[in-house]
C-alpha cells in the first residue's frame, strides 16, 4: 500500500505585507514594511505554523519589503502557542533579485529550479506577478481580484517542482493575514 500523499508539494504564495508609500526619488526597491505590515507578517507565520505549513524552501524577491516580511513571518513561526506552533527546522532561504516585478512565468521558473526534495515552498513576491502566478496554477480558483498585501494562497501539486505547469497546482487554502 502507498501513500496517495507521498508525492504531494505545497506551494505557498504570499504577496508582502504593508509598505510604506514611495518617498520622493528613494527606489521603490527600498521601500519598508509599516508598523501594519510587520504585525500582518507576524499573523501570516503564525497560521502557517498552526496549519503545518513550515517551508523548507524560501524563495523571497530581495526588495527590502520582502524581505522584512520573511523576517516577521519567520519570527511569527516561531511564535509560543496558541499563537504561533512547531519552530520545525530552518528553511533554506533564497533571496531572489528576479522575483522583484516578475511575471508570473518568471516566478513559476524560480519555483521549478526549488530544490527537489522539498515538499513545502513558500514564495513572498509582488503584484501583479504573484497574483498571476497563483491565477496561472489554478485559474478557476484564483481570486480574480488577485492577491491582497499579507495574503496567503495555497496550492499543491502532484508533481516535481521542475515539472510544475499551468493549471498543475490547485488552490486549497486561502487566508488575509492581518495582526
Amino acid at each position: 500500500m502507498t501513500d496517495a500523499h507521498a508525492e504531494e508539494r505545497t506551494l505557498v504564495l504570499l504577496r508582502h505585507a504593508k509598505a510604506e508609500l514611495p518617498a520622493g526619488d528613494a527606489p521603490d526597491v527600498e521601500r519598508r514594511l509599516t508598523a501594519r505590515g510587520h504585525a500582518d507578517s507576524a499573523a501570516a507565520g503564525a497560521w502557517l505554523a498552526r496549519h503545518g505549513l513550515l517551508p523548507e524552501v524560501v524563495l523571497c524577491s530581495s526588495s527590502r519589503r520582502t524581505r522584512q516580511t520573511w523576517h516577521d513571518v519567520a519570527m511569527g513561526m516561531t511564535g509560543s502557542p496558541p499563537e504561533g506552533g512547531p519552530a520545525g527546522s530552518s528553511p533554506v532561504v533564497r533571496y531572489e533579485p528576479t522575483a522583484y516585478e516578475a511575471p508570473p512565468q518568471e516566478l513559476l521558473a524560480l519555483v521549478r529550479g526549488a530544490e527537489p526534495t522539498a515538499r513545502t515552498v513558500l514564495l513572498i513576491a509582488h503584484n501583479p506577478g504573484i497574483s498571476l502566478l497563483s491565477a496561472l496554477l489554478d485559474p478557476e480558483r484564483a481570486d480574480p481580484e488577485g492577491l491582497r498585501t499579507t495574503d496567503l494562497v495555497v496550492h499543491r501539486a502532484t508533481t516535481p517542482w521542475a515539472s510544475l505547469a499551468p493549471g498543475g497546482a490547485a488552490i486549497v487554502n486561502r487566508h488575509t493575514a492581518r495582526g
